[in-house]
C-alpha cells in the first residue's frame, strides 16, 4: 500500500476497534504512530495493519489508546457548569432521592480523576445530612491516567480553578503537590472502559443521578456517538442531568432530554422526575411567527427578501432603509434579525448590541440571535462575552458552522491552538450543509467557497492534533 492509503486504513481500523475518529489534519501524527508501533513489532506497515484487523490484540490496543488519548484536565473545569450542578442540579436530585438519600454520579472519560473528585466533593457540599451516600465512578480507556486518578495527588496546576476553600477543606499539601482527602477519596472508583462497546452492569437504567461526559463526542465517530448518547439517557433516572463540554451538543430538543439553561451554563435534563422551572421562553416556530400579523399584508410584503439581497450586494445603508421601514403588522423575527445585522454592518453597533440582547431574551433558543450578539460585542471589543454568544449559538444548533469557525479563530488569536484546531475542524465539515441564509447574515460578506479556503487556511496554521 502507498502511504496516504496505509494512513487511510489505519484510520478505519481505529474507528473500527476504538470507536474514535480522526480529521484530515492527523494524518502527520498517525502516519508517526503507524511507524512507531509497526517498528516496535518488527513489522512492516501493512504487516501491522493486517495483524490489527484480523483479531482482537489487546496489549496493541492498550499502547494505541495510550498513545492517542488527549487527556489535559484540570480540577473544577469550566466552574460554571459546577455552578450549575452545585446550586440548581444536585439539589433538585436530592429532593427527588429524598427516600433513597443516595446520589450517583458518573464521570466519562474522566481522564486522571480530576473531574471525578470535583464530582464527589459538589456532592458532598450538596448532600443534605451525613447520612446520605455520594458515589461517583470515572471511566476511561486508557489505564495510564487511571493509575494517575487513583492516586489522587495533583500539581498546584491541577487545581487552579478550584477555589481557595475548597482546595483548604477536601487537600492536603503533599510532595510538592495536592492529594486529594480520603473523606472524598472512598465515594470515587474507577475502572477501565472505552464507552465505544457496551457494558450492561455501568449503562444500567436509571441509576445516575447526574453524568458529566465533557469534550469527548467530538472524538467518536458517528455510530459510537449515537449509542453513546442513547445509553447515557437511559442510564440516567428520570429527571436526572447530563452535562457536555462546549465542543460537544446535542441541539435544543434532543429525543428523551430537555435543554435547561442556569448560571451561565447548557446542560441537559432526561425527561420525567419532579417538574423543574423550565428553560426561558419557548421557541417561536415559523409558522407562529408569519400568523401573528394580518395574512393579507404577510402574503405579499417581500421587504425581507429585498433588504437580503441588498445586504448580498453590499449595499448596507440601502438596504437598512428598507428593513427599517414602518410595515403593517409585527415583525417576524427574521425581520429583526436582519435589522440587527444591518445596523451592524453599518457601524451602529450599541442599536445593534441592544436589538440582539431583546431577541435573545425574548427567545433563549435562538441560535441565531446569539450568533448576532457575538458579533457586535466582538466587534465592540468584548471578546470575552462574545465567545460566551458563539458557544450558546454553536451549542444550540450543532449544524451551525459560523460560531464554531468565529471561537476558532478567536482561540488561535489567543494562543491556543489546540482549542482553535477542534472547532476550526468542526467548522470545516459543517461549512459544505451551512445555510445559504446564514451565510448571507453572518459570513461577514465571504461567499461559502471562500470561508471554506479561510477555515482550512487556518486549520492548517494550528499545526496540532484538535
Amino acid at each position: 500500500m502507498s502511504a496516504p492509503a496505509q494512513i487511510t486504513r489505519f484510520r478505519e481500523l481505529l474507528a473500527r476497534v476504538l470507536g474514535w475518529t480522526f480529521a484530515d489534519n492527523d494524518a502527520q501524527q498517525l502516519a508517526g504512530l503507524l511507524r512507531d508501533r509497526a517498528a516496535e513489532h518488527g513489522m512492516s506497515r501493512d504487516a501491522y495493519l493486517a495483524r490489527l484487523a484480523t483479531r482482537r490484540w489487546e496489549p496493541e490496543v492498550t499502547a494505541l489508546i495510550e498513545r492517542l488519548s488527549i487527556t489535559e484536565t484540570y480540577c473544577f473545569r469550566h466552574g460554571e457548569q459546577f455552578a450549575a450542578l452545585r446550586e440548581d442540579a444536585l439539589p433538585e436530585r436530592a429532593a427527588a432521592r429524598a427516600s433513597q438519600r443516595v446520589l450517583r454520579m458518573l464521570s466519562v472519560a474522566c481522564s486522571s480523576g480530576e473531574e471525578a473528585y470535583s464530582l464527589a466533593i459538589t456532592g458532598r457540599q450538596v448532600r443534605p445530612d451525613p447520612d446520605w451516600i455520594v458515589s461517583v465512578i470515572g471511566v476511561d480507556a486508557n489505564p495510564l491516567v487511571l493509575r494517575k486518578a487513583e492516586a489522587a495527588w495533583y500539581s498546584a496546576w491541577s487545581l487552579r480553578e478550584t477555589p481557595d476553600a475548597v482546595r483548604r477543606r477536601w487537600f492536603r499539601p503533599d510532595d510538592g503537590g495536592y492529594r486529594v482527602v480520603d473523606e472524598i477519596r472512598r465515594l470515587v472508583r474507577f475502572q477501565r472502559t472505552n464507552v465505544a462497546e457496551p457494558d450492561d452492569s455501568l449503562w444500567r437504567p436509571g441509576q445516575y443521578d447526574v453524568i458529566f461526559c465533557r469534550n469527548l463526542l467530538m472524538y467518536l465517530t458517528p455510530a459510537v456517538t449515537s449509542a453513546l448518547v442513547e445509553r447515557m439517557t437511559a442510564a440516567l433516572a428520570p429527571g436526572g442531568y447530563l452535562f457536555l463540554g462546549h465542543t460537544d451538543s446535542l441541539g435544543s430538543d434532543p429525543d428523551g432530554l430537555e435543554l435547561r439553561h442556569t448560571r451561565q451554563s447548557f446542560y441537559y435534563r432526561r425527561a420525567g422526575g419532579p417538574t423543574p422551572q423550565r428553560l426561558g421562553t419557548p421557541p417561536v416556530t415559523e409558522q407562529a411567527r408569519t400568523v401573528s400579523g394580518p395574512a393579507e399584508a404577510l402574503a405579499v410584503d417581500n421587504t425581507y427578501d429585498r433588504a437580503l439581497d441588498l445586504l448580498r450586494q453590499e449595499r448596507f445603508t440601502d438596504a437598512l432603509e428598507l428593513a427599517a421601514a414602518p410595515r403593517p403588522g409585527p415583525l417576524r423575527q427574521r425581520d429583526r434579525l436582519l435589522h440587527g445585522v444591518l445596523l451592524a454592518q453599518v457601524g451602529r453597533l450599541d442599536e445593534a448590541v441592544a436589538l440582539a440582547r431583546r431577541l435573545s431574551d425574548e427567545n433563549g433558543l435562538n441560535p441565531d440571535a446569539h450568533q448576532l450578539l457575538g458579533l457586535c460585542l466582538e466587534d465592540g471589543s468584548a471578546v470575552a462575552e462574545a465567545i460566551g454568544q458563539y458557544r450558546l449559538a454553536a451549542y444550540l444548533d450543532p449544524g451551525f458552522a459560523l460560531p464554531r469557525m468565529r471561537l476558532g479563530q478567536l482561540a488561535r488569536r489567543q494562543g491556543d491552538d489546540r482549542g482553535a484546531a477542534a472547532e476550526l475542524e468542526r467548522a470545516l465539515d459543517l461549512l459544505a450543509r451551512e445555510d445559504d441564509e446564514r451565510i448571507t447574515l453572518f459570513g461577514g460578506g465571504f461567499g461559502r467557497i471562500a470561508l471554506t479556503v479561510l477555515c482550512r487556511s487556518e486549520l492548517d496554521a494550528c499545526g496540532v492534533h484538535p
